[in-house]
């Protein structure tokens, strides 16, 4: 099967393998039951991208929520130095900061991981707004042209709805990535969320969903990027559950959700920022068309978005399974993969023994000539790089 779209990284024949670190209390070892041992602390979160790195993973994303966890940019900076091949994928929140001090600061996050940080580009409402969505989707477009701006040019002139700006220097801002600054990933499903993708951004993320849905997602975004003369990568987020065979895989999906109290789980979903949007509605209407086991298609299984807004489903099966599917995301045209299971560095050494070794991966800042060339990341006590 041929790419649904061309890509940026279309002659790579590996992708971005990525991990996730539970900065917004979320990790559980049943979903939907808090567990002192797998809270969100530094030390956890800590621990969950030092096992990402050790078993090879080529980036993590770094969550954003105000109402619990860690914050996320004081956490990359606290793991800079802890770590020294596997980038950082930082959530920032558009408009909680003044841009050009947001500029400043990813400069020095970006110089503090020797060119390792890339982006997830989000547009909220923060505790206490709710703004109209074409508000919100209006300042991250000016937020991020003014961050490229910082990245790239001498001074910054930018004259907006909401942010005006003239010759302002750029030093202090200038990142360590000199080719254009971090990567920016993206995601959202409305007009304007499309439009700031296909105008600004490199790499749009999707959540999991039936293969014609993505495929879909992934052509109009790809039209509007067309249309501004740009060509996009595309990513998918989704939970991992894989064993050596299938009914272990299966079986260890209906243990997490064992005592999950629905009711409960709706409040977890209900308290997100992002829980009235376009996005989780489509996580939503997956699990409606999904059988009576959870599953919507085979191997992807809804269950896990009963406990958490956001990221709704999970591949489950076997390695070959697994493998398989992941074959066919990349046949589509998919080049980035964000990875994460429960509990996260339970799976993500499950996942490094069983999948990870069978991968060609790639980093994606690299690809892109974002970074000094650099010996490639390999994962500590293996051999060759795969």
């Amino acid at each position: 099967m041929a790419s649904i779209v061309p890509a940026t990284s279309a002659d790579l024949d590996a992708a971005e393998v990525s991990w996730f670190s539970a900065l917004c209390s979320d990790d559980y070892q049943f979903l939907g039951v808090p567990d002192g041992d797998l809270r969100s602390s530094w030390e956890h979160c800590r621990d969950i991208a030092l096992e990402a790195e050790a078993q090879g993973f080529r980036n993590i994303l770094a969550p954003s929520s105000y109402q619990v966890g860690q914050d996320t940019l004081s956490f990359v900076a606290g793991m800079a130095p802890l770590t020294e091949r596997m980038n950082f994928l930082a959530a920032i929140r558009c408009g909680e900061m003044q841009p050009i001090m947001l500029a400043r600061t990813l400069a020095t996050l970006d110089h503090m991981l020797k060119g390792r940080l890339t982006l997830n580009v989000i547009s909220s409402d923060f505790p206490g707004e709710v703004a109209d969505s074409a508000y919100r989707y209006k300042r991250s477009d000016e937020v991020v042209q003014i961050l490229r701006q910082a990245w790239t040019q001498d001074e910054i002139t930018f004259k907006g709805d909401v942010y005006n700006f003239e010759n302002v220097p750029t030093d202090p801002a200038r990142p360590y990535q000199i080719n254009g600054g971090p990567l920016l990933y993206f995601g959202g499903y409305s007009p304007a969320a499309l439009e700031l993708c296909g105008k600004h951004c490199d790499v749009y993320l999707m959540w999991p969903e039936p293969k014609e849905q993505l495929a879909q997602r992934m052509r109009d975004v790809h039209a509007v990027a067309q249309r501004h003369g740009r060509t996009l990568d595309y990513g998918l987020r989704v939970h991992m559950i894989v064993r050596d065979t299938e009914a272990e895989a299966r079986e260890y999906a209906d243990y997490i959700v064992s005592k999950l109290d629905d009711e409960y789980g709706k409040l977890i979903r209900d308290r997100a920022h992002d829980s009235i949007s376009l996005g989780v509605a489509h996580q939503a209407k997956a699990r409606e068309l999904a059988d009576k086991f959870g599953y919507v298609e085979p191997g992807l299984w809804t269950g896990v978005g009963r406990a958490r807004s956001g990221c709704g489903a999970a591949l489950v099966g076997s390695t070959d399974q697994v493998m398989t599917k992941i074959e066919e995301y990349k046949k589509m045209g998919i080049r980035a993969f964000i990875f994460s299971g429960y509990p996260h560095i339970d799976e993500c050494k499950s996942f490094g023994k069983r999948v990870l070794p069978n991968l060609k991966t790639v980093s994606l800042p690299d690809a892109y000539g974002r970074v000094p060339a650099t010996t490639p990341p390999t994962p500590l006590g293996t051999g060759e790089r795969r």
